[in-house]
């Protein structure tokens, strides 16, 4: 009797443990896939920064380097840092950029992620007061794709490794890149579901009411509140349930990803939120597994696709491929050398998260450097490279129903009253029906957030932009500013005055006032609102 009991013992064994290597399975086209994805979405990002490099990236714009390490973690780490000349921090970004194509197309792939995380970060770093959490997403994400192989397939290093490439990997690497999406919508809902906008389905429309961020498709599909509201209920409950997207595998993972690529789709097409779709669409991506591709394959032969063009196009790349240098110190040794430095790496990450989760609920004498205990020391090492894992709360508990605009009121040296930040004549009526209008880049609107927040706060955030204002307005304008004044305008949304801005109360927030030049400040009294 107790060698057949063993024997269903290690059979019950072994398929619990290929139960759980498929929960974390990766297919390597899927991770070829996300390598050009996250390639793509970096040089966007560079692309789009841009437009604001000297506003947002230099020493005579609003975020000088003081100030970017002032409000950054401390020792946070950034290439940026190590210069103000503008020219060369042109060259860095031009730089990240190249790097971002040399993963795009994996060479030296493994080496082009670490760069691009570390070029990242450093750019984050550089500017801390235009982030999202679509930018902490994208570090994490970066940080787990460091150790996976995502040039295994479609790629010069695939080409120039002369094998037949692994078909998926599922370890330790591949649960923690999952898990982080898991994590991230979980605790989203756990915050969520403590909210009764969320839970009785009111949060979607009220959010669907913020004219300070919405646009496209928004005004039309205000007019249908139940289907907003039947929306808000399926996006609680699929963060609730987003475990399952590890619990599951082939095509009911499919179909789960594709419900959160579509729930992301329509933030794309509402909500101008900058690149938290596109970022979290990546993330999905890992989830597909060697179904997709075979579904794939048979959806293209069903349609009678021609693949032969794709062939030879495959070939023609290879054979280019193929001429790319490959310098490379290999031997037996070097080789095990590197999997073990690759393997102590993520087994020291992993420990220092486990040491985080453990010691985080425990009081612990401090043992390093006679001050912070190992929990502590842990944080800051993550925080220095923008891998500390915030709280997710994405529109939670409560979902913000206020909209917002701005008003400087300004005076010129000939007595005229201006609004400087909208560039009109003073008035505390709205710029625009349309309040996203006043923001130039979604990243203007988080950067307005942290001017919000540094004058309620008293730090030099709000300084810095009204002295860029003093400085700039005679050369855009002819006349210059003697003083300056920072307000918000808050509406408030209710459920009746969702598409009826008129009917919103609104009220005044006094943010600043600054003296340009010798003048001493003075407060520009706002309108009774």
């Amino acid at each position: 009797m107790e060698r057949p009991v063993r024997s269903q013992l290690e059979t019950g064994v072994r398929r619990v443990r290929r139960n759980l290597a498929d929960s974390v399975r990766i297919d390597t086209r899927t991770l070829a896939v996300f390598r050009v994805f996250v390639g793509l979405l970096i040089v966007a990002d560079i692309v789009l920064r841009s437009r604001n490099f000297s506003f947002y990236y230099t020493e005579d714009g609003v975020v000088p380097q003081s100030i970017a390490m002032e409000l950054s973690a401390d020792g946070a780490f950034s290439f940026y840092h190590l210069t103000t000349d503008p020219t060369v921090i042109a060259a860095l970004m031009g730089l990240q950029v190249l790097i971002a194509i040399q993963l795009i197309v994996g060479y030296k792939t493994r080496v082009a992620m670490v760069l691009s995380f570390l070029f990242v970060v450093s750019l984050d770093h550089h500017n801390p007061l235009v982030l999202s959490y679509a930018d902490t997403l994208f570090r994490l994400l970066l940080f787990w794709a460091i150790f996976l192989p995502l040039g295994e397939r479609w790629s010069v290093d695939a080409v120039h490794a002369e094998r037949e490439p692994r078909e998926s990997v599922a370890g330790i690497a591949s649960a923690l890149i999952l898990s982080q999406m898991v994590y991230m919508y979980f605790l989203n809902w756990y915050h969520k579901s403590q909210s009764d906008l969320w839970t009785g389905g009111e949060a979607t429309p009220l959010v669907m009411g913020l004219d300070d961020m919405t646009f496209l498709l928004t005004p039309y599909i205000r007019q249908f509140p139940a289907l907003l509201e039947l929306g808000t209920h399926l996006w609680y409950y699929m963060l609730m349930f987003s475990w399952l997207l590890i619990v599951f595998v082939g095509r009911k993972r499919m179909f789960l990803a594709a419900l959160f690529v579509g729930g992301h789709v329509s933030f794309i097409l509402t909500v101008r939120i900058g690149a938290f779709p596109y970022v979290a669409i990546a993330g999905l991506l890992l989830f597909l597994q060697a179904q997709f591709w075979t579904d794939l394959q048979r959806v293209a032969d069903l349609l009678d696709v021609d693949r032969s063009r794709l062939t030879r196009t495959r070939r023609t790349l290879a054979s280019h491929a193929a001429a790319v240098p490959n310098p490379r110190l290999s031997s037996p040794s070097l080789d095990r050398f590197r999997v073990n430095v690759h393997s102590v790496f993520l087994g020291v990450v992993v420990g220092s998260l486990v040491l985080l989760s453990i010691l985080s609920y425990m009081p612990v004498v401090s043992v390093i450097d006679g001050n912070s205990p190992p929990e502590q020391q842990v944080d800051d090492i993550a925080s220095s490279f923008g891998v500390d894992q915030p709280e997710w709360s994405v529109f939670a508990p409560e979902p913000r129903t206020t909209d917002r605009y701005y008003v400087f009121p300004a005076v010129t040296e000939d007595g005229e009253y201006v609004d400087a930040y909208n560039e009109r004549e003073l008035t505390y009526e709205r710029p625009s029906d349309e309040l996203q209008t006043q923001y130039d880049t979604y990243r203007e609107r988080f950067y307005m957030n942290s001017v919000r927040s540094g004058g309620l706060n008293d730090n030099e955030v709000p300084t810095a932009l009204a002295e860029h204002l003093c400085s700039t307005w005679e050369d855009d304008h002819g006349e210059e500013l003697t003083h300056i004044n920072m307000y918000v305008v808050s509406e408030d949304i209710t459920y009746e005055t969702i598409d009826d801005h008129d009917e919103r109360d609104r009220n005044t927030t006094h943010l600043y006032e600054h003296g340009c030049g010798d003048n001493e400040p003075k407060e520009i009294q706002p309108p009774d609102l």
